[in-house]
């Protein structure tokens, strides 16, 4: 099978992430499309953008005055990811009407199309907000760009993998909140800082998270915790009392001293790693990342624009 052409007309961090995966299931060629400053990615987060578009190409190009030779790749493109505004993409010349017979265009967008929100600038911390995502934890900033990389993202890559499957291309269009309303919580056990769902420090000061959710793993980790009586505790009204008994235990020792005892043990507990101690899981590196305008030449001579 012959590695599919993608376009990413996209900004920030949903289409890069998207076609980073699109890259690693599909093996795709990645050429993205920019503007003569570049992603501003590149600036903002540019540990990340690197990461994102390794292995990748970039191309420049001003829009709408060069859009003749956008429109080329775009007749070449199997699949094309834009996150214009809605309308936007269009009016620059590199709408799905500008794309190749069967080619999979996606539009990642705020809130879909026909919302009355439609137009509403954002961003993921906006969407997560309209969405409910974060009802139980505000004022608090989440940790994760949800609503960028899950809901923006991944759900892009689902629609286009379905779309590749079905064979018929066409325009899919993905609200990001929309999708992150799909996320948001409905247990207050999982936002309300319920004691076995939790995160405590240790004689080090650094972190453990507990998910003992199941009754058995609750026992078995007040067991080791030597804290039995504690475990018939789990769902009571008073959480407040017994996640400080629990925090005063977890304070006996170091973070390496628990993950050891806890090793083997069905308890559910685990670091809060450091980005550098999590760098084992992280994906693998496509590359070094393409220079802004790096394959501008190529693919102009390729197009013949």
């Amino acid at each position: 099978m012959q590695a599919p052409l993608v376009v990413d007309l996209s900004r920030y961090l949903p289409g890069a992430f998207a076609t980073r995966e699109l890259q690693r299931l599909l093996g795709a060629r990645v050429v993205r499309v920019e503007q003569p400053e570049g992603d501003p990615m590149r600036h903002t987060a540019a540990a990340w953008h690197d990461e994102l578009n390794a292995g990748k190409e970039s191309v420049v190009a001003d829009l709408p005055g060069e859009a003749p030779f956008v429109q080329a790749l775009l007749a070449r493109a199997d699949v094309v990811v834009e996150s214009f505004r809605p309308g936007v993409a269009s009016r620059l010349g590199v709408g799905p009407e500008h794309a190749g017979r069967g080619c999979v265009y996606c539009s990642i967008t705020g809130f879909g199309l026909g919302d009355e929100l439609e137009q509403t600038a954002g961003h993921d911390l906006n969407y997560l907000g309209w969405a409910g995502v974060l009802e139980r934890t505000a004022p608090a900033l989440p940790p994760v760009q949800a609503a960028d990389l899950a809901a923006g993202a991944l759900g892009a890559v689902t629609e286009i993998l379905a779309a590749l499957l079905r064979g018929d291309g066409g325009h899919v269009v993905v609200s990001m909140t929309h999708n992150a309303s799909a996320l948001a919580a409905r247990s207050p056990v999982l936002t309300d800082g319920f004691a076995c769902y939790s995160m405590y420090a240790t004689a080090d000061d650094r972190w453990l998270t507990v998910a003992a959710l199941e009754p058995r793993f609750f026992v078995r980790l007040c067991e080791l915790l030597d804290r039995a009586e504690l475990a018939e505790r789990q769902y009571d009204a008073d959480q407040h009392s017994l996640k400080n008994q629990l925090q005063a235990a977890f304070r006996q020792r170091g973070l390496a001293d628990w993950l050891a005892l806890f090793r083997g043990e069905d308890v559910c507990v685990g670091p809060v790693a450091s980005h550098a101690e999590a760098s084992r899981f992280a994906a693998p590196a496509h590359g070094a990342p393409p220079a802004l305008g790096e394959h501008t030449a190529l693919w102009r001579a390729e197009l013949g624009v």
